[in-house]
């Protein structure tokens, strides 16, 4: 099983340059390990001081036998003049998710979520106010000649003389983009409940339940009840959701786990978080 981990090491005051060296010359060494897979070493952005290392390993006996290495030892003896502190800080990492199957080309993850909704602009102010959204850019307008006809409707599958008249795409925070789409000229069915099949509702993280809570019906939305636990491995202190819908129906779900969640043992991966804002 392979093995990786962090180093994070900062510069002293004044050795940045001196710094830089020790790892350049470290990082070309270990990479000629026959045990190391990879080694890729960072420095954040107008910060060259601060260096990132991650490294990985075939097994635990390549990460013996690196740790061993003569220059594995001279980085760390060189590391007690140019570093702060003296020393790096090593910090071991575990797989969260496993790679895809051999052959496969993997999926680099969800890019959008498409909602059909009665009026573009009225859809986009609800969440722009209720949840902060903002306008990427118009893939048609009312004004523009609709996307209609026999090609249209093979590639979407539109029922006959259905025509796109608006399509737009918005961001919510650190997430995927929302793609909202105005149609005329074909019957359509009310927003799903949770209980019908297929794609039922979109769930947003918040920070702050009551702030969220209060946008929300300032922007004309409905909650359906006061926050509630979470359920399973997602019932930790702290942690809460509750449903709503927007003016025209659709089901959201607005949900925070600050606590975290009791992961079981072996999970392939870890779910997608929005980084704080």
């Amino acid at each position: 099983m392979t093995l990786s981990r962090l180093i994070h090491v900062d510069a002293a005051p004044g050795r940045e340059t001196e710094l830089a060296r020790l790892v350049s010359r470290f990082a070309a060494a270990t990479r000629r390990e026959p045990g190391c897979i990879a080694l890729r070493a960072l420095h954040r952005a107008g910060a060259p001081g601060r260096i990132v290392m991650l490294e990985t390993y075939r097994d635990a006996r390549a990460l013996a036998a690196h740790g061993a290495a003569e220059h594995s030892r001279a980085f760390q003896a060189g590391l007690a003049g140019v570093a702060l502190g003296g020393s790096a800080e090593v910090i071991p990492l575990e797989e969260t998710a496993r790679p895809a199957p051999e052959g496969h080309a993997p999926v680099r993850g969800a890019d959008h979520v498409g909602i059909t909704v009665p009026d573009v602009p009225a859809a986009s102010r609800f969440f722009e106010e209720a949840f902060g959204a903002r306008h990427s850019y118009d893939v048609t307008t009312p004004d523009a000649p609709p996307m209609a006809g026999p090609d249209t409707e093979r590639q979407l599958g539109l029922p006959e003389g259905a025509r796109i008249t608006h399509m737009r795409q918005l961001r919510i925070g650190d997430s995927v983009t929302l793609e909202l789409f105005e149609v005329a000229g074909a019957d359509q069915r009310p927003e799903p409940a949770l209980n019908d099949l297929g794609l039922t509702h979109i769930g947003l993280y918040v920070d702050d339940m009551d702030t969220a809570l209060r946008k929300v019906k300032a922007a004309g939305g409905q909650v359906l009840s006061d926050p509630h636990p979470l359920a399973g491995p997602e019932d930790r202190p702290g942690n809460s959701g509750v449903y709503g819908r927007t003016p025209w129906g659709l089901l959201f779900e607005l949900l925070t786990y600050p606590g975290g969640i009791d992961y079981p043992r072996g999970a392939d991966a870890r779910r997608w978080v929005p980084a704080p804002r």
